[in-house]
């Protein structure tokens, strides 16, 4: 299984395994059972349950695929509502334990799914084969698509996730509001976002507390109680010092 380095905005490479050629057929296997079982059930309600046949009896031809289409629509749609919503797995995707992401080491957006499902059109052309034998010859098993929206399909089976990083997912219209978090290291913050995480797992307050007063301390900023909470502050650092230390790359 081939690796593919990730760097982040803070010049930090994470290695992940990438999913092999294998792993994302059998993803596409069975997301298309899903759509060939939603396309079954929607038509056998149609036209036996409901018994709506006999509206299509007068329509033309252009009509009658209209039709179809609307009632299908789902299945045409599907590998980007589920990866928008999803942080890029699909139901076979997630089954597989594989997921989409950024090689830049950002959460892929709504925009870098809809590429790939333009791509898609492409990609499976002539039975598949072009998507196949692209991510065959490419270096991270990349189809089209992948290319195109600078994403690679990673494998989640090493139980390493992008979450497990200092990275952060930000808005590009964010506002920061402490910019003294350029004082902190890739590791200061590494550690203020592992503790953190554990911390709200178990809803420890003590340790949530603990950690606020020392970035406090550290970072000499004196919070009022009532501007934010403590784990409002917390986020809100993790959150600056993405901004700031991402801004120059």
């Amino acid at each position: 299984m081939s690796q593919i380095a990730i760097n982040t905005s803070q010049n930090v490479n994470i290695n992940f395994n990438t999913a092999s050629v294998g792993e994302r057929m059998l993803a596409f296997i069975i997301d298309l059972l899903i759509r060939v079982a939603f396309v079954v059930i929607v038509f056998y309600t149609f036209f036996n349950i409901l018994d709506l046949g006999y509206l299509l009896s007068g329509l033309d031809q252009w009509s009658v695929m209209a039709v179809y289409i609307v009632l299908t629509f789902p299945t045409y749609i599907y590998p980007v509502v589920f990866e928008s919503l999803t942080e890029g797995q699909t139901p076979g995707k997630k089954l597989m334990k594989i997921r989409v992401v950024k090689i830049d080491g950002y959460q892929a957006s709504f925009g870098d799914y809809m590429i790939r499902w333009v791509f898609r059109l492409v990609d499976v052309s002539f039975a598949g084969v072009v998507g196949l034998v692209s991510m065959i010859i490419t270096k991270n098993n990349q189809r089209l698509g992948d290319i195109a929206s600078g994403t690679a399909v990673i494998s989640l089976k090493n139980n390493i996730n992008i979450s497990h990083t200092i990275l952060e997912n930000i808005h590009e219209d964010y506002i920061p509001s402490f910019p003294q978090v350029i004082a902190l290291s890739d590791n200061d913050m590494r550690i203020i976002k592992d503790n953190y995480t554990k911390a709200l797992k178990i809803d420890d307050r003590q340790i949530i507390t603990k950690l606020s007063n020392k970035i406090k301390s550290i970072l000499k900023l004196e919070i009022d109680a009532t501007q934010m909470t403590e784990r409002q502050f917390i986020n809100v650092i993790i959150k600056d010092y993405n901004y700031y230390t991402g801004k120059d790359t």
